[in-house]
């Protein structure tokens, strides 16, 4: 479709709309047969984890997102912030303009098959032209990501080589994992809360891609990212074994909005469970130096002292930091799963709320803090791979 095809008339806004009712019934159906058109290509699939295939959750989101466009095509401007994140996402992949088409193929094509007659040419032609705007939209931001980082201090285009140096057992289940560059040069200085897309050889399976938070503080030497091992995956087993240290992996530029803001005048309260520690670990430890950082809170839930990640540095930061710091750890295997309630009591009057944890630990803390009386634009979330809808 050319770039003159692409405009989105009120004729379009008006066959989008009528496509909702469709879309709310048979929208993870469409998805589902998107992405298995689009991963028949064995270059298209690398780029996506086959756990969340597997497990849905990817087909699911995506069906989400097409819903929302469906029904903001008219407002486009209330979904900034999923466009920002599908586009820090997309450059973390190195998902370049040259892919979009084969979405789109896939996309249109997956309308038509499980709509069957139900797909006419006026509504196959809007959908059309509703995701080229889109995609219009997602690959000027790209662009514009790619080229700063191109540019910033440390840059690099493209994917680039890394040497793993080090392993360290960071609890039971989770290993740090320093990262060089290959070739001896400077990298781009992160902002704490951002994570690097990773491309991966793994011996015996082949290659594939993640994404890690990046857990160090911000330097222009290396990167360490952390990860936990999960039961009978193959890319978290080899990271958490002795073989990976000396393997070259390649990585892409830091990515990522879950970041803090440049100066904040209320304080900040990061509430995490289990893994969800990494994106906030850089984010703490850089507070901790400010002499000048507002006061934070940190709220760690995990199951057990031994499965608790950087138990030990944040209590050094918490004792040694230049600002006030609160530590409270909850251990479910002791004390059980906290509700909202003693969340809320723990966060200090007009905090910042930063969440990160298991999808259903998230949605239920966003809506019990929520109704606790933290609002809604007071709290900051990251999720692991697809965002399911921890709001709904």
């Amino acid at each position: 479709m050319s770039s003159s095809d692409r405009s989105i008339t009120p004729d379009v806004i008006a066959t989008i709309k009528a496509t909702i009712p469709a879309l709310e019934a048979h929208g993870l159906d469409i998805t589902s047969e998107m992405y298995r058109r689009l991963l028949a290509d064995p270059a298209i699939a690398e780029m996506f984890d086959p756990t969340h295939q597997s497990k849905g959750t990817q087909p699911r989101a995506l069906a989400m997102a097409v819903l929302a466009y469906a029904r903001n095509i008219d407002n486009l401007g209330v979904m900034g912030g999923a466009v920002e994140r599908i586009a820090q996402k997309h450059v973390s992949l190195e998902i370049l303009p040259e892919h979009y088409p084969h979405v789109a193929t896939a996309l249109i094509g997956a309308i038509q098959h499980v709509l069957g007659d139900a797909a006419t040419p006026a509504i196959l032609d809007a959908w059309g032209r509703a995701y080229w705007a889109l995609a219009d939209i997602l690959m000027g931001r790209e662009g514009q990501l790619y080229d700063a980082s191109t540019h910033a201090e440390g840059g690099w285009t493209g994917w680039r080589d890394f040497t793993i140096i080090n392993a360290t057992r960071e609890c039971d289940n989770v290993t740090t994992l320093e990262l060089k560059p290959t070739d001896g040069k400077t990298v781009i200085q992160a902002i704490p809360g951002q994570y690097l897309g990773v491309d991966l050889n793994i011996p015996g399976h082949g290659q594939t891609r993640r994404n890690y938070s990046i857990t160090s503080r911000p330097n222009h030497d290396s990167y360490t990212i952390s990860v936990r091992h999960v039961p009978n995956g193959v890319v978290s087993t080899w990271l958490n074994s002795s073989e990976c240290k000396g393997h070259q992996v390649r990585l892409s530029p830091p990515a990522g909005e879950f970041v803090l803001p440049q100066k904040s005048d209320t304080p900040l309260a990061f509430i995490c469970a289990g893994i969800g520690m990494t994106p906030m670990i850089g984010m703490i430890e850089s507070l901790a130096a400010q002499a000048s950082s507002p006061a934070v809170s940190i709220i760690q839930i995990a199951h057990s002292e031994t499965a608790a990640p950087f138990s030990g540095k944040l209590s050094s930061l918490a004792k040694e930091a230049k600002s006030p710091i609160t530590l409270h750890t909850r251990l479910t295997s002791v004390d059980g799963r906290p509700d909202a309630a003693w969340i809320a009591d723990r966060i200090p009057e007009n905090a910042t709320c930063y969440l990160c944890g298991p999808t259903g630990f998230m949605r239920d803390m966003i809506q019990g803090l929520s109704k606790a009386g933290i609002p809604a634009d007071r709290l900051r979330y990251e999720t692991f791979g697809p965002d399911t809808g921890v709001t709904d």
